[in-house]
């Protein structure tokens, strides 16, 4: 269709290609000569028999100035009142069958009686083509009888006509171009506020009112327009959508509408619109329309112009237009990408400078006759919802247009700018399930390896004791907050297993408190102090004793209790930095006899030197001198006895 509508164009436009080659003289003017044919031909002649002349001959006899002569096209400027006598008297010898078919008026200044007498003239003459640019101070217009029979003429352009009559009868003005018998009117940037309509059937074809003040009267009503396929309306005052699709009802073989740079508008709200069944392109670009074009679409349009409105989504359940193929969407509000559910024959679409951030991914899948995409120049959020976007680009065939320089990111602010065929994102960034399941085994293995430390190393064992050894030391600052400073009472404090208690009473106990040394023991069967649970029993004791001693056996590693034993007493080794650890092995302790939890007993045993209780005699008296000399310390004792005396 366009190829037809470009068709019209250059051949109404005919004359307008020679202005390429503009012969322009300044210094000499032409005047007409009186040597034509009698019969009119003017076939002998290479260029239209028009006379040189100086100068000042030239502009008192005539005034105007040739722009171009050739035998086919005649081009004159600065045409007034003065010499259209002689212009008309000029056009009167080309007569039909004369050769020459385009002229162009520039710069015309004439009243409206002489403008009439010019169309009168140039429509029973040879000429196709006419023509007429600036028109001036045309004025005095009133009512006049035209002939249009007998004319060659086939087009008429006129642009930038200036009235300067303040009243009189539109019908008289605009009744000449209307009944005008000719195949393309085109009246341009005239302020043109009305048009009548024809009063008999018009052989218009192409009618161009481009740039004037025309509204939603044109043609109301008007079915005189049968022929006509071309009607350009861009850059006037029309508001209703509706309308303006009444007013192309009665125009039967209209196929191109242009309604750009208007006030359009259509609310919707059940109005109702009724489009020439004919008409194949459409261009409403530039308006005010919204999503509700779409319910007053014609329905058998193939190019589609909304451009540069106001249109933030294409409706579900619309009217199928199955016939287009060419729909420009640019500069509106888009969010996405409209799906080809109601263009099942679109082939190309334009999107470019909406305000879609992350474009449908599956649009190529839905709308598989699309040749060609154009959605560049949007600010696109380069997120993980757009990698299936460029996946698909890739898997497109070239069908995304301006890709890749015409698509960038614009947010987050610091990938601004770059190119979305170097944005990247792993699998895992993206695929929340991937991610969730990938987090949840992580915390699963880490529970596990958790849960395996803490049952190995008895954490839950330790933490407790831990709370305990803390809560004892609360209530004792509570009770006694002055006597902080724990006085030593005892030269060593024994932990060893109730499985070991005799070789305790009838070696250890006798050889150190009845001995030399005047040594004193802690135990827990005499020095507990009833009415305290068990584990402050076994803090107190270990804190008011220079040292701690661990009778180590087999039997020792099985009892709970001297684990505790053995924690706090640790705990006072590391807390205040003391040297207070003896460990005497009784017996031998296979390795792998020792639970996880006595990791410390093994640290210790590994780290520290422990005395083992001799077999033979001959050894004791040693092991005895060596265990005094350990724990040798003369203690203040709390109520001034001496040892002899405890004893």
């Amino acid at each position: 269709m366009r190829s037809l509508r470009n068709f019209f164009l250059c051949k109404c436009l005919f004359a307008l290609t020679f202005w390429n080659h503009v012969s322009l003289s300044m210094e000499n003017e032409l005047f007409a000569s009186n040597n034509f044919p009698e019969d009119g031909s003017d076939k002998k002649f290479n260029n239209l028999p028009l006379l040189y002349a100086n100068s000042h001959q030239s502009r008192a006899n005539f005034d105007w100035i040739v722009i171009q002569n050739t035998t086919e096209s005649l081009s004159l400027s600065e045409i007034t009142n003065k010499n259209v006598k002689k212009l008309v008297a000029l056009l009167s010898n080309f007569r039909q069958g004369s050769r020459l078919q385009n002229l162009t008026l520039t710069n015309v200044s004439v009243d409206w009686n002489a403008l009439i007498q010019i169309l009168q003239t140039v429509w029973h003459s040879s000429i196709q083509y006419l023509s007429i640019n600036s028109v001036t101070q045309l004025s005095d217009i009133e009512r006049c009888d035209f002939d249009y029979s007998g004319t060659s003429m086939k087009a008429l352009i006129m642009e930038k006509v200036v009235i300067t009559d303040l009243y009189f009868s539109q019908d008289d003005l605009y009744k000449i171009f209307a009944d005008m018998n000719i195949a393309a009117l085109t009246i341009t940037d005239s302020k043109m506020i009305h048009m009548l309509c024809p009063s008999s059937d018009s052989p218009l074809r192409y009618l161009n009112f481009l740039k004037n003040d025309l509204t939603d009267l044109l043609y109301e009503k008007c079915d005189k327009l049968d022929q006509l396929e071309t009607l350009i309306l861009q850059k006037n005052k029309f508001e209703s959508l509706p309308k303006v699709s009444f007013m192309t009802s009665h125009m039967k073989s209209l196929k191109y509408l242009d309604m750009s740079s208007n006030l359009l508008h259509h609310e919707g709200a059940d109005v109702q619109c009724q489009w020439a069944e004919s008409l194949m392109e459409l261009d409403l670009s530039s308006n005010q329309l919204t999503d509700a074009v779409f319910e007053c679409l014609p329905v058998n349009i193939q190019n589609l112009d909304l451009q540069n409105n106001q249109i933030s989504s294409v409706p579900r359940g619309m009217a199928e237009l199955t016939g287009l193929k060419e729909l420009n969407l640019a500069s509106n509000r888009l969010a996405d990408l409209p799906g080809c559910g109601s263009f099942t024959s679109l082939e190309f679409l334009n999107v470019e400078m909406n305000s879609i951030l992350t474009p449908s991914a599956d649009f190529f899948q839905s709308c598989p006759r699309v040749r060609e995409l154009q959605a560049g120049k949007n600010p696109f959020k380069c997120s993980c919802d757009l990698r299936d976007f460029i996946r698909g680009e890739r898997q497109s065939g070239g069908r995304l247009f301006g890709w890749p320089s015409a698509y960038m990111c614009e947010y987050p602010d610091d990938l601004r700018g770059m190119q979305l065929k170097d944005f990247h994102l792993s699998e895992l960034a993206c695929n929340t399930v991937l991610l969730l399941v990938t987090a949840l085994l992580l915390t699963l293995v880490l529970v596990a390896v958790v849960a395996f430390l803490c049952i190995y190393l008895d954490v839950p064992w330790y933490v407790r004791m831990t709370w305990q050894w803390t809560q004892t030391k609360r209530r004792a600052w509570h009770n006694h907050p002055a006597e902080q400073e724990t006085v030593l009472q005892f030269h060593a404090f024994i932990s060893y297993s109730e499985r070991d208690s005799l070789w305790v009473k009838d070696e250890l106990i006798p050889s150190l408190e009845k001995g030399e040394g005047c040594v004193q023991l802690c135990l827990h069967e005499r020095n507990f102090i009833p009415g305290k649970s068990i584990v402050e029993n076994i803090i107190n004791c270990i804190e008011k004793s220079y040292k701690s001693i661990f009778v180590l056996s087999p039997n020792f590693v099985q009892s709970e209790w001297c684990h505790y034993e053995l924690y706090f007493a640790h705990h006072k080794l590391f807390s205040e930095n003391s040297n207070s650890l003896i460990l005497i092995l009784l017996e031998p302790i296979p390795p792998y006899i020792i639970p996880a939890r006595y990791h410390k007993l093994k640290a210790l045993m590994a780290k520290r030197t422990y005395l083992e209780w001799p077999k033979e005699r001959s050894k004791r008296a040693l092991f005895w001198a060596n265990l005094r000399a350990a724990i040798n310390i003369n203690l203040p004792m709390a109520d001034g006895r001496r040892c002899e005396e405890a004893d």
